[in-house]
């Protein structure tokens, strides 16, 4: 009787004895790593409206348009930025100018003011002015209501080249008009 439970202790040590080998082997397979996480900020984007959309005198109950590629009275917005990079460019145009001193103060008459869907140039180029644009230098002819979001940063920036059309009134009132016109800019990749 002492013989059989001898070879159980003998079996039970060999058996606790490849576990305990087993299970140092794995304890020591362990190893561990540290990544790291990075990111480049690029450059600010920054929007100048360079001159303004420019009608000069008009006359009652005559309309006048400019065009945009009219050197001395487009509009000119620049952009500068991270070349290359994915822009979304955004107008908020205006209905109508408003006196800015008028009989009754300010903004007591005002003018219609309207922009069809080919009164925007881009140019990705940044170097040129609107009478010297061409259509390989960006985008030609674009609606300012929706301009196209594939439009880049030029390495020396971009301008948007803005024209319009102004309705006075056969009894419009004399004097200056204006209104904003509002350009945004977002980055939408790289």
């Amino acid at each position: 009787m002492r013989r059989q439970s001898r070879t159980t202790f003998k079996g039970a040590l060999i058996t606790a004895l490849a576990l305990l080998a087993f299970a140092g082997s794995t304890a020591t397979a362990q190893d561990v790593a540290t990544g790291s996480a990075t990111a480049t900020l690029v450059l600010a984007l920054t929007v100048t409206a360079d001159q303004a959309l420019a009608f000069g005198q008009v006359y009652q109950g005559v309309a006048k348009s400019v065009d945009k590629l009219t050197t001395a009275d487009a509009g000119i917005f620049t952009i500068t930025g991270q070349p290359d990079a994915g822009i979304a460019i955004y107008m908020q145009l205006p209905d109508y100018l408003a006196t800015s001193v008028g009989v009754l103060g300010p903004g007591d008459d005002r003018m219609v003011i309207a922009f069809n869907d080919t009164d925007c140039n881009i140019d990705t180029t940044g170097t040129g002015v609107p009478a010297g644009f061409v259509g390989a230098d960006g985008w030609i002819d674009e609606d300012p209501h929706n301009i196209v979001n594939a439009t880049t940063v030029g390495s020396a920036g971009t301008n948007v080249y803005l024209g319009g059309r102004v309705t006075p009134s056969v009894d419009q009132q004399a004097g200056a008009y204006e209104a904003d016109i509002i350009l945004t800019v977002a980055y939408v990749g790289i």
